[in-house]
């Protein structure tokens, strides 16, 4: 047992190994110079650590700066050629003076936005009609219908130029030439068909749905607030009164009687009316011929060489060019299809 008053061990000399007294962390017994070893150890594995996260962390930010700026000139290159294309394709050929046939399309539906809106189709018209080499112009016309609207501003369009320029404008149908393109067709000085194409069709539809019925059985209440008695009389989940239906039936009669007259205006006393001549109904381009609609067969090349004589034919048609169709997939499109999905608007077809 030791002495409390005696004095303290002296303690060991630096570099002596004391074997009474443990260094933490590293057991009994390790020696100092191996403990400061794996101090130094740890510390530069601790360094190289770091230093391999701060260049991993580098490269990542070198390659996503690479990324960006190759996303950006791969945009920068779109646009280019977007806008190259929207130059190149985006009209008719000026100044041809040789002569020719000019040729404009009328296909697919006839309305505002559309390949064949009154928009084109009137600048297409207005080129063909310039040019000094073309001798006629011809309305190649393959076309359901549509807008009455539009099918008015075009017939008009055709007629003020023929006026202006002097020159004959024969329509060619391919497939189809009902309603709204029948419209248009009769503003030409002749109509060419074929035998098994579609012709006619001279009315007026509005169309839609009414879901009122489905609705009570479904326990669905309407809740549909407008100031206008008539306000909401197209909505397909409200009932429709009669003085409603005698309204909108009004408006289709006096939409038909204009396409009439047009259409005597145009045909003139070729055309043989029947009852059935603005029923609604359709013929074939045979049977057309017969009733006085459309004049004779033929098709395009028949009538640049037998008719214009002129065999080279030139497209003065307006196509939508890949940046206006990209374009129309937003803003006004949107609205666009969904007033065509309402299915309410007067249509000729």
């Amino acid at each position: 047992m030791n002495d409390p008053l005696s004095p303290p061990p002296e303690a060991p000399e630096p570099g002596q190994n004391n074997p009474g007294r443990q260094t933490p962390g590293f057991g009994a017994g390790v020696p100092n110079a191996q403990v400061a070893q794996a101090s130094q150890e740890k510390v530069g594995w601790e360094r190289s650590t770091l230093e391999r996260l701060a260049f991993a962390a580098l490269t990542e930010q070198r390659l996503a700066r690479r990324w960006r700026n190759g996303v950006r000139l791969a945009w920068l290159g779109f646009l280019i050629v977007l806008a190259w294309l929207g130059f190149s394709q985006n009209g008719p050929p000026r100044d041809v003076s040789a002569p020719h046939t000019a040729v404009v399309e009328i296909k697919g539906e006839i309305a505002s936005g559309a390949e064949a809106s009154a928009e084109l189709i009137g600048s297409a018209l207005k080129g063909a009609f310039e040019d000094a080499g073309a001798k006629a112009v011809v309305l190649l016309i393959n076309s359901p219908g549509g807008s009455p609207v539009q099918a008015g501003i075009i017939n008009d369009e055709i007629r003020r130029l023929k006026a202006k320029h002097q020159k004959p404008v024969y329509a060619v149908v391919e497939e189809s030439c009902a309603s709204a393109a029948y419209y248009i067709a009769v503003a030409a000085d002749k109509i060419f068909v074929d035998k098994a194409s579609i012709v006619g069709s001279i009315g007026v539809l509005m169309d839609g749905f009414g879901f009122t019925g489905l609705m009570d059985k479904l326990g669905i209440e309407r809740r549909l607030m407008t100031a206008g008695e008539n306000k909401g009389f197209l909505d397909p989940f409200s009932p429709q009164t009669d003085k409603q239906r005698v309204f909108a039936q009004a408006m289709l009669n006096q939409i038909h009687q204009q396409f009439i007259s047009v259409v005597r205006a145009g045909r003139g006393d070729r055309l043989k009316e029947t009852p059935e001549t603005f029923s609604g109904l359709f013929w074939s381009g045979e049977q057309s011929i017969a009733l006085g609609l459309a004049d004779q067969l033929g098709g395009l090349e028949f009538v640049a060489r037998e008719v214009v004589k002129a065999e080279d034919i030139i497209d003065y048609t307006r196509r939508e060019n890949v940046a206006e169709r990209l374009v129309k997939r937003f803003g006004a499109a949107i609205g666009d299809a969904a007033v065509r999905a309402a299915g309410r608007s007067a249509q000729l077809r």
